[in-house]
């Protein structure tokens, strides 16, 4: 069935075109294929028909009608991938930061599933779905580090129940703004789709479920904290709304840090350090770690310069 999104026009959006507005709220979506739902008539403003320049006001509401999917063949392509582990149930790779995991509608090409349809070939669990095969949890295209895949059904059934059950040992690090007061702590603060802003997620939002995230400073700085972070639960974005809410945004981060925000990081400074999980079939806990990646340690070094 087509998909229906809304989005509440605030005072920090009055003024936008409507197209680049939903550009915005949607990035995994091509620019192309949002300018092609206006005329097919699929773009409203407080329920009327709207071109694509049209200017937003407060209040308005916005509601996009996404069409079903068309049917397709994914393109396997032949991307260099970092592998940490590989056997025959399980992939766990190291993401690049920039890298998108899975296509979205407009945008079907140089994902890590592209990658990895060609190196796993037809051996990637059909769980998923098309569009996402093998893909049993995610990490944002600007956060860097390891994910596991499954290339069965049965590990990406396992998989699944781990993460819901928690499991999962998922460990990052991120470099945020501020001082902490305590040196260590849990966040235990539910999030949601923002309520007021599409693009956003957010903490008591009216879809909020619950979240936890436990945090320990591994060295202050100057102006910023690096610190390590152990998710207990996996709501999209967690880590960086909890830290935002808490006044401790992470460097980088374009939604939810300051509008000056350090463009040389090309997205939020967060990295997917460390996962452990129960092997599938081996029955045994197996653990991985990761190198931080160039650019955060070069943030690191730079961050250490300036005490």
């Amino acid at each position: 069935m087509p998909k229906t999104e809304e989005i509440f026009v605030d005072k920090t959006l009055v003024g936008k075109r409507v197209d680049i507005l939903i550009c915005a709220a949607y990035p995994e979506i091509t620019r192309s294929y949002i300018q092609k739902l206006f005329p097919k008539k699929l773009v409203f403003v407080n329920d009327k028909l709207v071109l694509k320049h049209y200017k937003v006001k407060l209040g308005d509401k916005i509601k996009i009608i996404f069409p079903d999917p068309e049917k397709l063949d994914l393109i396997a392509q032949n991307i260099p991938l970092d592998i940490v582990f590989e056997d025959d149930q399980i992939i766990i790779v190291n993401k690049p930061k920039g890298m998108v995991v899975h296509p979205a509608p407009g945008n079907y090409c140089n994902t890590l599933v592209n990658a990895l349809m060609w190196h796993c070939k037809e051996n990637l669990s059909e769980i998923g779905g098309v569009l996402r095969p093998g893909i049993v949890h995610r990490i944002d295209k600007d956060t860097s580090g390891l994910l596991v895949v499954a290339k069965t059904n049965n590990a990406h059934i396992s998989l699944a129940k781990q993460l819901k059950e928690h499991s999962i040992d998922r460990f990052y690090e991120a470099v945020v703004y501020g001082g902490f007061k305590d040196e260590e702590g849990t966040i235990d603060l539910p999030i949601g789709r923002s309520d007021r802003d599409r693009k956003k997620m957010a903490v008591n939002a009216k879809t909020s479920r619950e979240a936890i995230t436990n945090y320990k400073v591994i060295k202050k700085y100057r102006e910023f904290s690096h610190i390590r972070l152990k998710l207990e639960t996996g709501r999209t974005h967690q880590i960086r709304v909890h830290m935002s809410y808490l006044g401790h945004p992470l460097a980088g981060d374009v939604v939810y840090g300051p509008k000056n925000r350090i463009k040389e990081l090309k997205g939020q400074c967060l990295h997917a350090k460390t996962i452990g999980l129960n092997h599938p079939t081996l029955n045994k806990h197996i653990n991985f770690d990761s190198k931080l990646p160039e650019y955060f340690v070069k943030f690191l070094n730079k961050c250490e310069s300036m005490q």
